[in-house]
């Protein structure tokens, strides 16, 4: 386990506690470090001491009470900075943090655990003796440990899901499972699945940002998941558990039950119809507070991912294209700045490249690895440019999901939008009666595929009730262009993929 150094004053702060419960009881009186980071290696030490220290079951369960309660308020404090700007591969510093929350809430999530098979306490027991509590705390404690994997872009520990799994089964033995312990906002049932849902939301394709978000809104929408019996399993929307397997839900059409009655099923078909009647809601200009949704929905990286999901869930079928193994090698540049200087100027400009190694390809796309340069700020959803060896055009790419074991490790899944793009420079008015002068890239048409040109764009750029814009286009001669905005394709937290077409009444 990685720990972080604490740079905590004070004798009773960072220092491995005394032999004794007293000790960690009167450790929790005292009040927080201002750094929440510091926290991690007295609660982690503190944790450790109670499976040895003296005291009676009613001591270890306070204890144990307020050393979960305060990792949690630690790890609430901690979470927003991780998901401000995080960029991949994520920097050592940070990393040690996160292994560090792991760390901890994996021994919460097994001390808790363990608290609640100890047998039924006596009715006049602490409330924190309770098994239901005890149950919910072990799921909380993994459900929190899987959402900080998916912010961080790394897979979950070993173990985590087949753990996720069989803890809620025992929640369902016990029939405690649609409980609401005391304190508590949700039932161990709604931990549960939304939790489950996250994992079926395809987190390595999501931002930290958007991975916040989705926790956020299926804390408060989960209740809207179906069950369905086992022999249906194989319909659209539908995905299935088998809690013997350390695997999230898997959606049926693309891997069904192995066996007639194993694990069990539910549909998402309820969750996508809310999700396309809130989208519709949002893009007629209702505020996310007044459906109950975060804040985050309000943005175009937010209805974003939602249109996504609902897409995503609507129809979770099998791949389009067969992949293909690959082992050679390609250049890669990220951002539009960057490639609209590649696409005017040549390789000659300027521009950080990053060499990668094309793991394996499909028509419509690749799974790279990075090999060796800067690879620049990238996080999913950002447009970059790739050029193979035996292509000499830049291809122009959408990062659709990304992986990221360690800090020297980062791999991207890439879809191919077009095989090359024209550079702009796109002329909005600014708020001083001036014009703003933002620089886009064309995309062409692709028969069968693409029926109208499309226009990249920093996200926030275009306002959403503009339809005419102005491009102009430095080539031999300059041409400026009048176009009419069609529809919007895509929303990231990066970019905007805009359809247009001629104006057909030019000003």
């Amino acid at each position: 386990m990685t720990e972080t150094p604490s740079t905590a004053t004070g004798k009773d702060r960072g220092a491995a506690p005394d032999s004794g419960m007293r000790s960690i009881l009167q450790w929790l009186k005292l009040p927080l470090a201002p750094q929440p980071v510091d926290e991690l290696p007295s609660l982690r030490s503190h944790l450790i001491a109670l499976h040895d220290v003296e005291g009676s079951a009613e001591q270890r369960a306070l204890a144990l009470d307020g050393l979960y309660r305060r990792s949690s308020t630690v790890i609430d404090s901690l979470l927003p900075a991780l998901s401000i700007d995080l960029v991949l591969p994520v920097p050592r510093k940070e990393r040690r943090i996160v292994r560090s929350v792991l760390d901890l809430l994996q021994m919460l999530a097994d001390d808790t655990l363990a608290l609640s098979e100890r047998g039924t306490p006596p009715k006049n027991a602490d409330p924190c003796r309770a098994p239901d509590l005890a149950l919910w705390r072990s799921l909380d404690a993994l459900a929190r440990q899987l959402m900080i994997s998916h912010l961080i872009a790394s897979p979950p520990r070993a173990g985590a899901w087949q753990q996720l799994h069989q803890t809620y089964a025992t929640a369902q033995r016990l029939q405690l499972h649609t409980a609401r312990p005391q304190g508590a906002a949700r039932s161990l049932q709604e931990v549960y699945h939304a939790a489950v849902l996250l994992g079926c939301a395809q987190p390595a394709s999501l931002t930290p940002r958007e991975v916040l978000f989705l926790a956020s809104y299926f804390e408060r929408f989960c209740r809207h998941v179906e069950a369905v019996p086992n022999g249906s399993l194989r319909a659209p929307g539908v995905f299935w558990i088998d809690p013997a397997r350390d695997l999230p839900a898997v959606a049926s059409l693309r891997k069904p039950a192995q066996a007639e009655g194993q694990g069990s099923g539910f549909s998402s078909a309820a969750i996508c119809l809310l999700l396309k009647a809130q989208i519709d809601q949002l893009d007629h200009g209702a505020a996310p507070q007044e459906l109950n949704l975060p804040e985050f929905a309000g943005t175009a990286a937010g209805r974003g991912v939602l249109q996504r999901l609902a897409t995503r869930w609507g129809d979770a079928g099998r791949r389009r294209f067969h992949r293909r193994r690959q082992n050679h090698r390609t250049l890669l540049a990220a951002g539009i700045d960057g490639l609209w200087q590649l696409s005017r100027k040549g390789e000659g400009v300027n521009v950080d490249l990053s060499t990668w190694m094309i793991t394996n390809e499909s028509p419509d796309g690749y799974a790279v690895m990075h090999v060796s340069g800067k690879p620049g700020a990238l996080t999913v959803g950002d447009v970059v440019t790739v050029r193979t060896a035996v292509d000499p055009n830049w291809q122009i790419c959408l990062v659709r999901w990304a992986i990221s074991e360690n800090p020297e490790h980062l791999e991207l899944g890439l879809q191919v939008l077009a095989p090359k793009a024209v550079p702009a420079t796109l002329a909005l008015p600014s708020g001083d009666g001036g014009t703003d002068l933002q620089r886009v890239l064309i995309l062409p048409e692709i028969p069968k595929l693409r029926s109208r040109q499309s226009l990249i764009v920093a996200a926030g750029v275009v306002p959403r009730d503009s339809r005419k814009l102005l491009l102009v286009i430095e080539g031999q001669n300059l041409i400026v262009r009048e176009v009419n905005r069609t529809c919007v394709d895509e929303e990231t937290g990066s970019v905007e993929i805009l359809s247009i077409e001629p104006d057909q009444n030019p000003g």
